[in-house]
């Protein structure tokens, strides 16, 4: 249940709303409750105020032994309000008079009872309160009630006005609205819940559709792509980068499929040579030395071959797992082009082309010198390659712009435009864009791709940077910095 991510949100929104509701109904009530009880005890100061006003006027016209409580009893029968009590106690705090033994003076029937006359709250009121006392909350039973005392200013005695309030139509309108909380709160966290849940599904239906389409997804089907229904959204923002790596996926899988069934065409040649060589071999019993000899010639040659192609394979392998680590270290990049130079030397004469060289001396570099003697003499080897009998190759070196620039050109034939953006892919020869000499085998078509990963894991770059029917020009630029 709790695995779905919609019953998730859900749960904590309704979590969330829940503390929120709670906290706000907490607070209201609090605050409800603290306005009310200000309310209470100001208009207790006010009817005090007002009953000892008409208390005083009505004694000026009453003489007797009983002027004051009669006069009290004209004020308690003109101050007549739902829920009050006046009581007027002696110095002794005995109760003298009180509107609720007088017929006809309170119209409610929310009046103080006798045990709470008697209770313990309200003798410790008449006893203790004095002039000034601020209102206290007394209690019996069930009967709550908010007093205030004030002094009555009769000549001659102390007689102390009690002024008592009823709380309960306050305490009704507190559980009125504690109660309205209780049935209103689930009511809304249910229907917010129910209202989160459809949400949440329907926002998080697009996810549960990408994820029905890339379950039927395999490595043999990797053509299809999740339908976008808003790029603008986090979703189709999601969408549209899962379908950037499956093409990224689909890319790597037909290159590796492709890189595969290559290698298997590259390798089954010199194998097949090898094979029928040794077959034909053992099936004459009786050769001559120099039959022998011209076999294992070819054998060495293939096996040669087979060995070049095995080593290439496997550096591509190391490189693409980032497993072929650099040995860098000091050295200078002209010393290596020199070299680079004199073991092609062999190469060019086998074919009478001629080599020239122009390479700027002091050149330091922190790199590792056998790769970048490899990229040269793949590119130097393949210039020689394609290029005609008694042609020319050119080999430059030279800093430019802070960065070194080796440029090796041939005459050959060129490359067809068409053909140039996959020059560099593994397996790949433009035999019907170059012309190679009788009984040149050629290589694999791994060099340019192996001159190419060595440029770029020493932060460069080689590029084709020119080719038409008078030639060809690679290029490969380095950083001169002393770090990489």
């Amino acid at each position: 249940m709790f695995d779905s991510v919609r019953v998730r949100l859900t749960l904590w929104y309704s979590l969330v709303l829940a503390f929120v509701l709670i906290l706000l109904a907490v607070l209201t009530y609090f605050l409800y409750w603290h306005n009310m009880s200000r309310r209470t005890d100001s208009d207790l100061s006010q009817l005090a105020q007002a009953f000892v006003t008409t208390f005083r006027a009505e004694l000026s016209d009453q003489q007797g032994l009983k002027a004051v409580e009669e006069a009290a009893r004209e004020a308690m029968q003109e101050h007549r309000f739902r829920g009050t009590c006046f009581v007027i106690i002696n110095d002794k705090g005995m109760v003298v008079l009180s509107s609720a033994d007088l017929p006809n003076t309170n119209p409610s029937k929310e009046l103080p009872s006798k045990s709470l006359v008697e209770s313990e709250s309200f003798r410790l009121l008449a006893t203790t309160s004095s002039s000034g006392d601020t209102p206290r909350t007394i209690s019996a039973a069930k009967e709550r009630y908010r007093a205030l005392a004030l002094p009555l200013g009769a000549a001659g005695q102390n007689d102390t006005l009690l002024v008592l309030q009823s709380l309960h139509p306050q305490r009704e309108m507190m559980e009125d609205i504690r109660n309205t909380f209780l049935w209103a709160i689930p009511i809304a966290l249910l229907l917010a819940s129910l209202g989160g849940y459809f949400l949440a599904r329907q926002s998080l239906a697009p996810v549960a559709a990408m994820a029905l389409q890339a379950r039927g997804m395999g490595a043999a089907d990797l053509q299809q792509r999740l339908v976008v229904a808003n790029e603008r959204d986090e979703l189709g923002q999601l969408a549209q980068t899962f379908n950037q790596l499956l093409a990224r996926l689909e890319a790597s899988f037909e290159q590796q499929r492709r890189f595969m069934a290559d290698a298997s065409h590259e390798l089954r040649t010199p194998v097949a040579i090898l094979r029928g060589e040794t077959e034909v071999t053992l099936s004459q019993p009786e050769r001559t030395p120099e039959e022998y000899r011209e076999t294992l010639a070819i054998l060495r040659q293939e096996s040669q071959r087979l060995a070049k192609i095995v080593e290439d394979l496997f550096i591509l392998a190391r490189a693409d797992a980032g497993q072929f680590p650099l040995t860098l270290r000091e050295a200078y990049l002209d010393e290596i082009a020199s070299e680079a130079l004199l073991r092609a030397r062999s190469l060019a004469l086998s074919k009478t082309i001629k080599l020239k060289s122009a390479i700027e001396p002091d050149l330091p570099i922190l790199a590792d010198e056998s790769l970048l003697s490899r990229m040269l003499i793949n590119l130097l080897d393949n210039a020689i390659k394609y290029s005609p009998t008694g042609s020319t190759v050119n080999l430059t070196c030279r800093r430019e712009d802070g960065r070194y620039v080796l440029c090796v050109s041939d005459n050959g034939p060129g490359i067809p435009g068409e053909l140039q953006p996959r020059l560099f892919e593994r397996f790949f020869r433009a035999d019907k864009a170059r012309s190679r000499s009788e009984g040149e085998t050629g290589g694999a078509g791994l060099g340019l791709a192996i001159a190419r990963w060595i440029a770029e894991a020493h932060q460069g770059q080689l590029r084709l940077t020119h080719s038409n029917s008078s030639g060809s020009s690679f290029t490969a630029s380095l950083p001169a910095k002393s770090h990489l």
